[in-house]
């Protein structure tokens, strides 16, 4: 999927973000669509993260799949541009954010929530994690 330049100087109203993009969707199949922002290897291990309540970009890098840096900083980036995850500034000197889901990104949860059920049904060796899961 086609993620607009975030550092264009060319200011986008919504419904022209939005028009993009519909532009940039491979089909309109929801599953695909839904699949363009949210269906790569790292994304819903991101979102998993945040709805357990990890905010900060050293504890999402400090998960357990290890997610290499550059990826996760291009997963955030693309979530915060998709409307899924909003990126909120904690500190001023120096400038530090938190990340948090939004109500559309805390809308996965459910799907979350069924993934995992069926990685435990059939992916052997998965667990319920110690923190009881999202």
């Amino acid at each position: 999927m086609s993620i607009p330049d975030p550092t264009s100087t060319v200011a986008q109203t919504p419904d022209a973000e939005a028009a993009a993009r519909q532009r940039a969707l491979r089909s309109s199949c929801p599953v695909a669509g839904a699949l363009d922002l949210v269906g790569d290897k790292w994304t819903l291990l991101v979102v998993r993260d945040l709805l357990r309540g990890k905010r900060r970009y050293g504890d999402l890098a400090s998960s357990s799949e290890r997610i290499p840096t550059n990826i996760l900083a291009d997963r955030l980036r693309r979530l915060e541009q998709g409307g899924v995850v909003e990126r909120v500034q904690y500190s001023e000197r120096p400038p530090r954010y938190e990340y948090r889901l939004t109500p559309r990104g805390e809308d996965l949860r459910p799907a979350i929530r069924s993934l995992a059920r069926w990685g435990l049904q059939y992916v052997p060796g998965t667990r319920v994690p110690a923190d009881g899961g999202v």
